[in-house]
């Protein structure tokens, strides 16, 4: 059996402008780092968005299948005389995203590369150790 529902446009462009209304509190709420993970034969790529960061001011950090990437905003109230800010969205602090890997990272192999606010890592896997065959006595 089918339900029939009543669908009122309003609605969803009342809770729209709604928003603006709102204060909004953007400099508590941290920004979250996207990224893409690929696998290939010897390696793992990462992109990872990190918009408006200084390539200084990323850290990344690997501890046999964790990674870690870490930055922090760094922004200056630039307001001049006669000036008043009506609205300040931008964030201002540090945030971290981490990670486990299924094999473990060999990270003197491994490289970064930051460029137009996009992180690229190739994280090189550590090549398994080789199998050694007891013998029984």
């Amino acid at each position: 059996m089918q339900h029939v529902i009543a669908y009122d446009p309003f609605v969803e462009l009342n809770e729209l402008f709604r928003g603006f209304a709102r204060p909004v509190r953007a400099e508590k709420a941290p920004l979250t780092i996207r990224m893409d993970v690929a696998e290939q034969e010897n390696a793992y790529l990462v992109k990872a968005e990190i918009p408006g960061v200084a390539k200084e001011d990323i850290n990344v950090s690997i501890e046999g299948k964790q990674v870690t990437i870490g930055a922090e905003v760094k922004r200056q109230a630039e307001t001049k005389d006669g000036e008043r800010v009506l609205r300040s969205e931008r964030y201002n602090g540090s945030f971290y995203r981490g990670f486990t890997l299924p094999v473990e990272i060999d990270e003197a192999a491994s490289n970064a590369k930051y460029e137009n606010g996009v992180l690229e890592l190739t994280l090189t896997k550590k090549a398994a150790p080789a199998s050694r065959k007891l013998t029984v006595q």
